[in-house]
């Protein structure tokens, strides 16, 4: 014992100057003095355990990625990646040094498997600097809220006795450069409104400057999760005579459901010439039903989430939308009908899909209420990467083991296999991904990154290359039951659970039959017209300025 602590000494002396080996020493001392609950000793060991080889930030960057967020996903986990390569390949060979003794720390607080390997600079630490500083490069909000799981991975190193307070402070610092210097190389995406979609033909639709003649639903349950301005006020403001109708989605009825709210409208004597739905994607291709079936424009306001179709469309805020309506100005747009087993068709706008992520979005869903939508998408990302099974399905009378098959409507982006943004809002195609069926984690990657980073790492064979894609202007998909159970398919945000049908007979084996179809131009949508994009599309410059 005597001579590892002079080994020790002696080591980290070659390294360190005498004032850090002192600020290390009292350091150590005081946490291992500190007396605490057993609880929080299993707490930390836990925390540092789940952050070994990255499988937390993996973990959040496979949510960030199923909810959208790509890019911000592949900044972080592209940091992440850098800086645990030069931790572990050059640092910790070039500096080194032992760790602390385990003598000196408390035994509830041992790792169940001691770290071996050289002690600076901290792994942990800085690929959860890396990580957290990554996202906040391309999102400050969410790099400020990843910020206490950073640094409480950071102090787990500590509290376990794994590394020395220098490690520690090293390794954030190198975690956190090396993600500094990635925004020198790939500069920060440009904001949601700089992505402003413009495909589909400008086309002219009744005018409103006061909102007369126009009913909106708000779905008040909608985007509770994002901090934004009250999208009411100015839809109160800007359109005075519009008909609000405010709904909350977790009620039951017409006071609950948007569509039941418009089409109780458009059922009236005089019903509304122009129907419009504040919510998210959901809500949005419900409403979109209604005004298809009763051939009135759409006005689409964000106030959701996401809001991807909003985006698509070119409506990425309540101004541009209300803007669009005041001046007549619109696009026509493709969509989707689902249909299960023969049943009534449900109109989609951005995607259908089984697999992977209707399990995801059913787990989150059922955690929601009691956790909130961030931390229950995290527990759903979880549990789902631990216990999904593929699906079979039939697809076209030819049979496939898949994580995910995507149906997305109009082209998306090319490369992936989770088309989740469409790209056009005409051209009269399905846009078809299969994910087929290998290793859960590389199925997860896969879905968690773009088209650039998945072709790298398909190349260097960190994904599979086992995923398809082929357009179609219809689609007949037969999804066998997993362990007994219907299978979930999610279009827009949302999932059906389809009910066992007497048409299952007709296969040559159970399942449940679901078919999807493009309708080309079937819906009008308000959107400002491209030349009005253009000039209202902020500079790249702008688009990286912070918003006073």
């Amino acid at each position: 014992m005597v001579f590892r602590n002079v080994r020790v000494a002696v080591q980290r002396t070659k390294i360190l100057p005498a004032w850090v080996r002192r600020a290390d020493a009292a350091a150590a001392r005081a946490v291992n003095a500190r007396r605490t609950h057993p609880l929080a000793d299993r707490f930390w060991s836990r925390v540092s355990g789940f952050a070994d080889r990255g499988v937390l930030w993996w973990t959040i960057a496979g949510v960030l990625a199923v909810i959208g967020r790509r890019r911000v996903a592949a900044r972080g986990l592209g940091s992440l990646l850098m800086a645990s390569a030069l931790t572990n390949v050059i640092a910790k060979r070039v500096f080194g040094g032992d760790r602390p003794l385990l003598a000196d720390v408390p035994i509830g607080r041992h790792l169940p498997k001691p770290p071996i390997t050289p002690s600076f600079p901290s792994g942990h630490s800085a690929s959860a600097a890396a990580f957290a500083t990554g996202i906040a490069i391309e999102s400050p909000r969410l790099g400020a809220a990843l910020a206490p799981a950073a640094l409480g991975v950071a102090y787990s190193r500590l509290h376990t006795g794994a590394h020395w307070l220098s490690d520690v402070v090293g390794g954030l610092a190198l975690g956190a450069g090396v993600a500094g210097l990635s925004a020198l190389v790939a500069r920060p995406g440009p904001t949601p409104l700089d992505a402003w979609a413009a495909s589909g033909d400008d086309r002219p639709l009744p005018a409103s400057p006061d909102g007369s003649g126009v009913f909106i639903a708000v779905n008040r349950a909608s985007g509770t999760s994002v901090l934004r301005g009250d999208p009411v006020r100015v839809l109160e403001r800007r359109l005075p005579l519009a008909e609000l109708h405010l709904v909350d989605g977790d009620d039951a009825g017409d006071d609950g459901d948007p569509a039941a709210a418009v089409r109780a409208a458009l059922a009236r004597e005089h019903p509304p010439r122009i129907v419009g739905i504040c919510g998210g994607d959901g809500s949005v291709a419900a409403v979109a039903h209604e005004a298809r079936a009763a051939g009135v424009p759409l006005l689409v306001v964000p106030g959701g989430t996401f809001n991807h179709f909003a985006r698509a469309a070119g409506a990425a805020s309540v101004d541009l939308a209300v803007d669009a309506l005041q001046r007549g100005e619109g696009v026509r747009v493709d969509v989707a009908e689902l249909r299960f087993a023969g049943g009534p068709p449900i109109t989609v706008l951005n995607t259908a899909s089984v697999g992977l992520y209707p399990d995801f979005v059913a787990e989150r869903e059922r955690r929601e209420p009691r956790w909130g939508k961030w931390p229950a998408a995290l527990i759903a990302a979880v549990r789902v990467l631990r216990r999904s099974a593929p699906v079979t399905v039939i697809v076209e009378g030819r049979r496939a083991l898949v994580w995910t098959l995507y149906v997305g409507v109009g082209l998306n982006d090319p490369g992936i296999p989770a088309p989740m943004q469409r790209r056009r809002l005409d051209g009269g195609v399905l846009d078809v991904r299969m994910l087929h069926a290998g290793s859960r984690v590389r199925a997860a990657g896969a879905l968690a990154f773009g088209r650039r980073t998945s072709t790298l790492l398909r190349r260097i064979r960190l994904l599979p290359k086992r995923f398809e894609s082929f357009t179609s202007e219809s689609i007949e998909v037969l999804v066998r039951p997993r362990h007994g159970q219907p299978p979930g398919f999610a279009h827009d945000g949302e999932v059906s659970i389809e009910e066992p049908v007497e048409a299952s007979a007709r296969t040559a084996a159970p399942g449940y039959r679901t078919t999807v179809r493009i309708v080309p131009a079937a819906l009008d949508v308000y959107r400002p017209a491209s030349t009005n994009l253009d000039k209202q599309r902020p500079t790249a410059a702008a688009a990286r300025s912070p918003r006073p």
